[in-house]
C-alpha cells in the first residue's frame, strides 16, 4: 500500500485561568499555544516503519512482518473510535520490551505511535512509511507536547490510510479539516493520551485539534468560536513539580478552611468568565487599551489567589516581579509549584522591551519564548508553508 507524503502541525496549550479550581467543578480557560509540534510522513518502499523523535534522540524502526504479528482481530472501522483496546496495549509493551510498570518518554511515545498505526491499518495492508516528528514544545512542562503529539499522529496516519481526505489543496500553504474530520482526529488522539497518561482530561487534545480557546466545565469541554491573537512570553522556570501533590495540597486547604477557601475558588470562577466576555467583545469591536487593563487585572487578581491556594514558588514571584518592572503582568499556567508561566504583551509593548524582558528571565536561569495564544489547531500544511528550519529537521530523517 502506498501512501502519500504528508506534513501536519497542532499546537501545545496553556491554561489561561481556572487551574486548580477546575478540579472542583469551576470553569477553566485552555488556550492554543503557537509553540507547534511538527510531522511529516513518507511513504516508502523499505519494508519497514520508522519512526524518528529528535528531540528525545529516538530513532526506531520495524520490519513489516514483525508489526503484522500484532495487529488486532477486532480491527473495525476507523471511522468509529472504540474504546482502548487493553490486549493490544499489552501485545504493545511486551514488543517493545516494557512490561513493567512506568514508562520513559521514548517508550509511551513508542506505544502511542504502534497503537495507532495499527489500529488504522490494520484492517488492511500495513504501509512502509517513515514518520519524523519535531516540536516546539518542551516535554513535561504542561504545555501539551504529548497531546499534539498524538494529534499529529491521528490526523496524518487517518489522512494516509484515506479515513479523511487531504485537507490541503495545490495552491493552500495550509488547511484545515472540516469539524466531522476534526472530531474524529480528537477521538484518535484522546486514545494516545490515554496510552501517555492513563486518565487525561481530553483537554489538551481538544485544544491541539480545535486550537483558539475551550471551555472546561465539569467534564464538558466547548470550543469557543472566535479568540483574538494575543502575543504572549511563555516562561518555564524549569523547577520540578508533582502535579499530584499539587492537586493534593489545594484540596487539603480546602477541607481545612472550606470558608475561606470556597469563596477564592468561586472568584477564580468569575475570572474565567469575566476574561471569557472581555475576549469575546475584543473580537466583535475596535480592541482597546481597556480591554487589555481589564486582562493585566485579572492576570494579577488570579496570580495571588494561586498563591493563596498553595501553588506558587518563589521562582514564579521571580517571573512576576521581573516582568512587573517592566510594566508587563504574569501568571503561572498550569499545576503551579515552579513549571511555567505566562505574559500578556500589550501590542504597544514595543521590542526592545520584550527583547530585554527575554534577556532577564534567561538570567535567571529560565527559559524563555516569545510566542502567542489563540492560534489555529491541527493543519495540514503543503512544503513551501512550513518554517525553514522547520523542515531542514524533518527532512533530515
Amino acid at each position: 500500500m502506498q501512501v502519500p507524503d504528508l506534513f501536519v502541525s497542532a499546537p501545545g496549550k496553556a491554561i489561561l485561568h481556572g487551574e486548580h479550581a477546575v478540579v472542583h467543578g469551576k470553569v477553566a480557560l485552555a488556550v492554543s499555544l503557537n509553540l507547534r509540534t511538527y510531522l511529516s510522513l513518507k511513504g516508502t518502499t523499505a519494508g519497514n516503519v520508522c519512526i524518528n523523535l529528535p528531540n528525545i534522540d529516538t530513532f526506531l524502526s520495524w520490519d513489516l512482518s514483525e508489526l503484522k504479528q500484532l495487529v488486532p482481530y477486532s480491527c473495525g472501522k476507523t471511522e468509529e473510535v472504540k474504546r482502548l483496546d487493553a490486549e493490544l496495549v499489552r501485545k504493545l509493551r511486551e514488543f517493545i520490551g516494557v512490561t513493567n510498570g512506568n514508562l520513559d518518554t521514548c517508550n509511551m511515545a513508542t506505544l502511542a505511535f504502534l497503537y495507532i498505526y495499527l489500529s488504522v491499518f490494520g484492517s488492511r495492508e500495513l504501509p512502509s512509511l517513515a514518520v519524523t516528528v519535531w516540536s516546539e514544545l518542551p516535554t513535561g512542562a504542561g504545555l501539551g507536547s504529548s497531546a499534539a503529539y498524538s494529534v499529529c499522529l491521528s490526523a496524518a496516519l487517518l489522512c494516509a490510510n484515506g479515513t479523511i481526505p487531504a485537507a490541503v489543496r495545490e495552491w493552500d500553504p495550509a488547511a484545515r479539516w472540516c469539524q466531522e474530520d476534526l472530531e474524529l482526529i480528537n477521538s484518535w488522539a484522546f486514545q494516545g493520551e490515554m496510552i501517555i497518561h492513563g486518565n487525561p482530561s481530553g483537554v489538551d487534545n481538544a485544544v491541539g485539534t480545535w486550537g483558539g480557546m475551550l471551555r472546561f466545565l465539569a467534564g464538558k469541554i466547548i470550543p469557543l468560536s472566535r479568540v483574538p491573537l494575543l502575543r504572549i512570553l511563555l516562561t518555564n522556570t524549569k523547577v520540578p513539580r508533582s502535579t499530584k501533590v499539587l492537586v493534593a495540597g489545594v484540596k487539603d486547604k480546602i477541607n481545612k478552611f472550606p470558608s475561606i477557601m470556597n469563596p477564592v475558588l468561586d472568584s477564580v470562577d468569575a475570572i474565567s468568565c469575566n476574561c471569557e466576555k472581555v475576549l469575546s467583545e475584543m473580537t466583535c469591536e475596535p480592541i482597546t487599551g481597556e480591554h487589555y487593563n481589564i486582562l493585566e487585572e485579572l492576570i494579577d487578581i488570579n496570580q495571588h489567589h494561586l498563591n493563596v491556594m498553595g501553588v506558587g514558588h518563589p521562582s514564579l514571584d521571580t517571573l512576576c516581579r521581573v516582568t512587573l518592572t517592566r510594566g508587563l503582568h504574569s501568571k503561572l499556567t498550569g499545576a503551579g509549584g515552579g513549571g511555567c508561566g505566562i505574559t500578556l504583551l500589550r501590542p504597544e509593548t514595543e521590542s526592545s522591551v520584550v527583547q530585554t524582558t527575554v534577556q532577564d528571565l534567561k538570567d535567571c536561569g529560565f527559559d524563555c519564548w516569545e510566542t502567542s495564544i489563540g492560534g489555529p489547531g491541527v493543519q495540514q500544511h503543503s512544503a513551501p508553508s512550513v518554517k525553514e528550519e522547520v523542515l531542514e529537521v524533518l527532512n533530515r530523517y
